[in-house]
């Protein structure tokens, strides 16, 4: 389960490194890599106590590998212009441990940020127990849940099939547990089809959601060229690059309940572009020109980014982000 620190204190460096920590060994690290891992999740959490304006820091198993720790971070200020720089070694930010955010770029398995001056930074990086096992950072996704609430009632599930990528995203109507357990269901549901077209999978959860609260859903598939969709509910879906974005349509009705009709559209994608599909816990209003560079970075990134940008926290909230493969 994902849970966001807030990276208000020194204590948050401590809370991160332990969890840090139990992920790798759980993970199979050997004790060199562990004690690597605690050092640059370390530094990384430090830099955003020290310096970050509304920071949260994530770490959790990678959504796309086992054997395999993220660590994801955003803040609102006050960003890098050259991140360049920070990358070299030499330059630290002062008050912290003082290897530079290019050593802690080194001994992650994979590294990716995106800052914008007078905005804030988003930061992931991965640890394998073997690098030569990195995650195909094909997909990626975020929850977060209300307010100060522990467990978020949306959720996400990413598959990987050659070059196809499927993703599912689930909104538990309500919040709290009993939402959970719809969007839990959901996941569940997912993995069972998940080698089946969109509208056959939201099918398949639309039936399966029956004894639950229900909640909106949607599917898509990302291939080379295209991706299909089939939503359900109060679901944003988009084709997004750059230079903006193209919406995908979620029929009405709730999933587990009477009365829907489902539908499958299918839109062109061009190489550049990322699927973004989101929670009504973020503002359909957000504008990829207000956020440049940041769809060239990772999925991670992308998804971060977007939930620092347009996420409320008057509402449980999930986005997921997906590229074909090749």
């Amino acid at each position: 389960m994902e849970h966001w620190i807030r990276a208000e204190d020194p204590s948050a460096v401590g809370a991160v490194r332990r969890q840090a920590v139990e992920l790798a060994e759980r993970a199979g690290f050997d004790a060199t890599l562990i004690g690597q891992t605690a050092v640059a999740v370390s530094e990384a959490v430090s830099n955003l106590v020290k310096h970050a304006v509304e920071g949260a820091v994530m770490v959790r198993p990678h959504p796309e590998a086992a054997a395999t720790v993220e660590l994801i971070t955003l803040d609102k200020g006050p960003g890098m212009a050259d991140i360049g720089r920070a990358l070299r070694d030499g330059y630290s930010t002062s008050g912290t441990l003082g290897i530079g955010m290019g050593a802690i770029a080194r001994i992650a398995t994979g590294y990716d940020v995106h800052s914008l001056p007078g905005k804030g930074t988003v930061l992931a990086m991965h640890f394998t127990a073997d690098k030569a096992a990195a995650p195909p950072q094909r997909a990626s996704g975020v929850t977060r849940p209300i307010g100060e609430e522990t467990v978020c009632g949306d959720a996400f599930a990413i598959s990987e099939i050659g070059a196809v990528t499927t993703v599912l995203l689930c909104d538990g109507l309500g919040h709290g547990h009993i939402a959970a357990q719809a969007s839990r269901l959901a996941v569940e549901l997912f993995l069972q089809v998940r080698d089946q077209e969109p509208l056959a999978i939201l099918d398949h959860l639309h039936r399966g959601l029956t004894r639950t609260r229900g909640g909106a859903a949607a599917v898509a598939r990302v291939e080379p060229g295209g991706v299909t969709f089939a939503g359900l509910g109060n679901v944003s879906g988009w084709v997004a690059h750059a230079e903006g974005r193209q919406g995908m349509v979620s029929v009405p009705g709730i999933a587990g309940k009477q009365g829907a009709h489902l539908r499958q559209y299918a839109y062109e994608m061009p190489g550049y572009a990322t699927v973004v599909l989101h929670s009504d816990g973020l503002t359909a209003r957000w504008d990829p020109a207000a956020m440049p560079g940041l769809f060239s970075r990772t999925p991670a990134v992308i998804a971060a980014g977007l939930m620092r940008e347009a996420g409320s926290r008057r509402d449980d909230a999930c986005v997921v982000t997906a590229r074909p493969g090749t």
